[in-house]
């Protein structure tokens, strides 16, 4: 096989039989596998010169994990004889098979895989921007500012801890309160918990969709003394008074609340990336629509989509990913032969909800919403400390050697 080479292309002069839009977790996978399965006309459009294993940011921010351990060059995951063409995609024409690019024009396509990722809105929440460049707020959901989030933990000394969740979809949902549980349990280890107010606004009615891991936090949640406070959706801070205004409901109406933060753990809305919004590819919301369980495309059966942009009702999370990167492969190879493919995917997601610098909640589900557990004779409906050690550990090990690799 050759190396992933990064290529640019003049105006309508290239056409590749499989192109995939996204060089995140799901497109780097779906690539390995296809090359795997013998396809040697796989490229991927990807503008970023880094590659990141955002997962282990909660435990950055938590002073748990090496930031620079989360990063690897892009062209280190690439998989070997796929064309890496740096560039990011303005536009998808899928009647004409082809996506038009910010520098390399025009790139034809006989098969299309998008997974462009999500897309982080920080402008729709008014003077967050401005709060992030303070030292009383930050947030996992930014590379740049995990760091930071360790070092105002460290700087605490009592006051208000404000952590903020906004309406779903967002990827890994469990996110915004992992981080949360990390810094009360550091509280706690420096007798600084019962002196600080720690509040969670989140815009969800509970603490997790599941009824039977929401019932489980809530017991951390009580253990911590955390003011959950639901249907609280942040819309407004000012960065110079530390207020943060959120949105709630008032009988058949709305009523604003406003609460003032020592420290701001804010968590952006998110949505499809604009260029999907406005392509053909999207349905219900800007999300590309697919066939919950086939992933092909509604529309065009030659284009497949799957991870966090698609209107797949599952969370948003790396195992939802490598769910589906199998089932997506096989329907496009099958699609690509003429055959059936009885691949499914059942809306498998998992979220190890870490809760202390030694316990995680793995909480793993389908479509049902009903709990899934996975790992055979230990039970994952309790906090366990080699879940821990699967979250800091086993997964990163996992996700470089054998996702990205297409190997499982």
């Amino acid at each position: 096989m050759s190396s992933p080479q990064s290529i640019s292309a003049s105006n309508g002069a290239v056409h590749h039989k499989i192109l995939i839009i996204g060089g995140g977790s799901a497109g780097i996978s779906v690539a390995a596998r296809l090359r795997r399965a013998g396809q040697d006309d796989v490229s991927v459009i990807e503008p970023s010169a880094n590659h990141y294993y955002q997962p282990a940011w909660t435990l950055v921010g938590g002073g748990a994990y090496s930031a620079e351990a989360t990063v690897r060059p892009t062209n280190r995951v690439i998989p070997n004889g796929v064309r890496w063409i740096r560039d990011r995609v303005t536009t998808i024409d899928a009647e004409r098979q082809r996506v038009t690019t910010e520098s390399s024009g025009e790139i034809g396509y006989e098969f299309l895989v998008a997974a462009p990722g999500i897309q982080l809105d920080w402008d729709r929440i008014p003077g967050l921007r401005e709060a992030l460049e303070t030292p009383y707020a930050s947030s996992n959901y930014e590379f740049a500012l995990t760091t930071k989030t360790w070092q105002c933990l460290q700087r605490i000394q009592g006051g208000t801890a404000l952590f903020t969740c906004p309406q779903m979809p967002i990827k890994c949902a469990g996110a915004p309160q992992k981080i949360m549980y990390m810094a009360c349990d550091y509280f706690r280890q420096r007798d600084l918990l019962d002196k600080t107010q720690v509040i969670f606004g989140t815009a969800t009615p509970s603490m997790f969709a599941v009824p039977e891991y929401s019932a489980i936090l809530n017991k951390v949640v009580h253990r911590y003394g955390i003011d959950a406070r639901f249907n609280h959706n942040l819309v407004r801070v000012d960065a110079d008074r530390r207020d943060a205004t959120f949105e709630v409901p008032d009988g058949e109406g709305t009523r604003e609340v406003s609460v003032h933060y020592d420290f701001l753990h804010a968590v952006p809305p998110q949505s499809a990336p604009d260029f999907i919004k406005s392509s053909p590819l999207a349905g219900a919301g800007g999300w590309i629509d697919v066939d919950q369980h086939t992933l092909r495309h509604t529309k065009y059966p030659n284009v497949f989509a799957l991870g966090d942009a698609t209107t797949t009702p599952n969370t948003k999370t790396g195992a939802a990913v490598r769910s589906q990167a199998p089932v997506a492969v096989e329907n496009l190879l099958a699609e690509m032969s003429g055959r059936n493919s009885n691949a499914r995917y059942d809306g498998y997601g998992a979220c190890p909800l870490v809760t202390s610098y030694r316990s995680v909640l793995l909480a793993e589900f389908d479509y049902t919403k009903k709990p899934t557990p996975s790992i055979p004779l230990i039970n994952t409906m309790k906090e366990r400390y080699d879940m821990w050690l699967l979250k800091k550990y086993g997964l990163p090990w996992f996700y470089w050697n054998l996702m990205l690799k297409g190997r499982a």
